[in-house]
């Protein structure tokens, strides 16, 4: 069974959090751009490239290391994934007007489209996990890096049934390209299980960890892409309740407000696809359309949403 979009929404975004969390006590703030560039879309309804680039040169001087920067980079997708998922030549179109106004690494652009497109892929409910690999491998099209390549082998050694021992020996330099296929098979080898995909992600054995610049760092890197990949996919009903109380606890000042994690991320998911579906607000009693920051109440009866003229479709 499949859930709302908003909960599928909400799912990515918590997932990201989790995948993080559950791995290190030393956060990242992995999802710090994601948000950002949330925001931006919310407050203007449209991608703004220039608030963009200032975000990332804002990463750029906070992020610890080049591979956090760079893991990050391609995380800062899932908002425009959200919010263009329906249209697969605009996903594209818009992914590449960012990536290219940042001017990253080739492989740091085409890992980006592999995550912005599984994700778009999940948010349609069109995602088959025998297919996804071809398609993205189309969907990245020409391209002088390696990645293909790393994707072939995820789907090869998912059809030959390999075990999560086999797979991290096969991608074990601390690389971008080798945290996404590792996130990926944890992902499409236990398709409908968050909770399994998330720890199996995370879990280093000591025979490979050595290889590794940063055991936790690695796997929190791995972690957030794969719990954005299931949660984008199963949805919030798939994660366990316990799992959500511990962003509960999760220093607040991270976020730069006073208020858990996990409420500030939810209201940012409903937010978001508020303003992608053109959804507004009515005052219960005067029935006057507001915008009071695109908030809007899913547990309303359906007689509380409209939405603007041309908005919802087309597109």
């Amino acid at each position: 069974m499949r859930y709302s979009l908003v909960n599928r929404v909400r799912g990515a975004f918590l997932g990201i959090l989790l995948g993080e969390r559950l791995a290190t006590q030393n956060l990242c703030n992995l999802a710090e751009i994601a948000v950002l560039g949330s925001k931006s879309l919310i407050r203007l309804g449209r991608l703004e490239t220039d608030e963009w680039l200032i975000f990332y040169q804002k990463l750029s001087v906070n992020s610890k290391t080049e591979s956090v920067l760079r893991v990050k980079v391609v995380l800062a997708t899932l908002p425009i994934a959200v919010f263009f998922h329906e249209n697969t030549d605009k996903l594209k179109d818009n992914l590449l007007q960012v990536l290219q106004v940042w001017d990253i690494e080739p492989v740091v652009k085409d890992v980006a489209l592999v995550f912005g497109y599984a994700i778009a892929k999940s948010l349609r409910q069109t995602l088959n996990p025998c297919q996804l690999i071809s398609q993205i491998v189309s969907f990245i099209g020409e391209t002088t890096t390696d990645t293909p390549q790393n994707l072939h082998k995820v789907k090869v050694l998912l059809e030959e049934g390999a075990g999560l021992k086999q797979v991290q020996a096969e991608f074990s330099q601390p690389e971008l390209s080798n945290y996404m296929a590792l996130a990926l098979y944890c992902f499409l080898s236990t398709t409908e299980d968050f909770q399994l995909a998330v720890l199996r992600s995370q879990k280093n054995f000591s025979k490979h960890s050595s290889r590794y610049i940063d055991k936790d760092i690695t796997g929190a890197l791995t972690g957030a892409l794969t719990g954005a990949l299931t949660g984008a996919y199963n949805g919030t009903i798939a994660i366990p309740v316990s799992w959500q109380m511990l962003l509960c606890e999760t220093d607040s000042l991270l976020w730069g407000q006073n208020q858990n994690i996990s409420d500030q991320i939810l209201k940012l998911a409903d937010d978001l696809v508020a303003v992608w579906s053109g959804a507004y607000n009515i005052t219960p009693h005067t029935h006057e359309l507001t915008k009071e920051e695109c908030r809007v109440s899913w547990n309303l009866n359906p007689m509380s949403v409209t939405a603007a003229p041309s908005v919802i479709r087309p597109r």
